[in-house]
């Protein structure tokens, strides 16, 4: 039998074998904000064709529920300047931390000279951001099967019916590959799962929560760097910094950060950024493009990942290497139409979180968490 994967994280766990329910929790009444965003997302998928959709009446009622949520918790913007903070997934003793970024101007992708540079690094463009936060580590397995399993989990709150709550599909297998659980990072979703658990993920906190644009991607991980990796050109010190060239992922935060303190930006898991990747993407991007510029999607794939992988060699994991996803992602998973929510071929792909420092408008939010094209093939 497959070990269990959800390792639950309330005061009284019990354990359960894999592809069985947790047992129910009387958790701290979930909202009906909740309750109505995850009735929205239990919509049957639609269809993928190229082009962004039209936004969905009834999705969109449910944003502006999450983000009237939202400016009671946390107002429009946040004033002053940004500090470090640690988060609580509510009903739950997960936490984790979200690290503040400063405003800046960098230069993305990679001069003409960079060893192992690739055409789609280039040409290199000024870009302006505004502050944000940024997950310390990439989002683990303690965090994400939360929403997997959300309805068991939480069960109904006040005012809420247990049909109304939706989350991914159960697994057909192990997407941790057998590669651990507590504290490792969670992988093998689809750009999709990722953007839907950011919306769960804000809805249940009360804090807008997204993927990263490809530049704040970058920005972060340089961290006021130019060479190659954010500790110099060479992979030498590669080892003492990032999970590459082996056999499976490991725990986070196992390695040195980076100097704004941020973990495993080069290597262990590749993770999903909000961008369509075109090779051409930087040639394409204006001279002074307005901060929050990102490539928006017209079609499921393919998608940037960043960083670099345990699967990978050190190339992979320069700053400014670049990486499309691709439906081989999911070639084995045996459903027709194959799922929204797992790649069955992508056991080194997760993703980190990025909380913006203005909360933007429902029609902006909306575009954020579906992206552009309302369901992954």
């Amino acid at each position: 039998m497959i070990p269990g994967l959800l390792r639950t994280h309330f005061e009284q766990p019990a354990p359960r074998s894999w592809g069985a329910a947790p047992t129910p929790r009387s958790a701290p009444g979930a909202s009906a904000v909740v309750a109505l965003l995850l009735a929205a997302l239990s919509a049957a998928p639609a269809s993928a064709a190229e082009g962004p959709k039209p936004i969905d009446p009834r999705r969109l009622a449910a944003v502006q529920e999450v983000r009237a949520k939202i400016l009671r918790t946390s107002g429009a913007a946040a004033t002053g300047p940004l500090k470090t903070f640690e988060q609580t997934i509510p009903g739950t003793v997960v936490k984790f931390t979200m690290v503040a970024v400063p405003a800046g101007t960098f230069t993305l992708g990679s001069p003409a000279g960079e060893k192992d540079r690739r055409p789609d690094e280039g040409p290199q463009r000024p870009v302006t951001l505004q502050p944000f936060w940024i997950g310390r580590c990439e989002v683990t397995w303690d965090e994400y099967e939360l929403f997997m399993y959300a309805p068991e989990l939480t069960g109904p709150g006040e005012n809420e019916k247990p049909d109304a709550v939706s989350h991914p599909t159960k697994p057909y297998s192990d997407p941790s590959f057998g590669m651990g659980i507590e504290g490792c990072p969670a992988v093998s979703m689809t750009h999709h799962a990722a953007n839907k658990y950011c919306e769960w993920l804000s809805a249940k906190t009360g804090q807008f929560y997204r993927l990263p644009t490809e530049a704040e991607w970058e920005y972060a991980a340089r961290a006021g760097t130019t060479t190659a990796f954010s500790f110099g050109d060479g992979p030498a010190a590669l080892a003492e910094y990032a999970w590459c060239q082996s056999d499976k992922y490991a725990k986070v935060a196992e390695r040195k950060p980076n100097p704004w303190g941020l973990f495993d930006m080069h290597g262990n898991v590749a993770e999903w950024t909000l961008d369509q990747y075109q090779p051409d993407a930087y040639t394409r991007l204006p001279a002074k493009a307005a901060p929050g510029t990102w490539v928006r999607s017209t079609q499921p794939y393919p998608h940037v990942v960043r960083g670099g992988s345990w699967n990978d060699g050190p190339v992979e994991l320069r700053s400014a290497a670049r990486r499309g996803s691709s439906p081989e992602w999911k070639k084995d998973d045996p459903g027709l139409p194959k799922s929204v929510w797992y790649l069955t071929n992508a056991p080194w792909v997760g993703f980190r979180l990025v909380r913006p420092r203005e909360v933007p408008t429902a029609e902006e939010m909306y575009r954020l968490w579906n992206n552009g094209v309302a369901m992954d093939r």
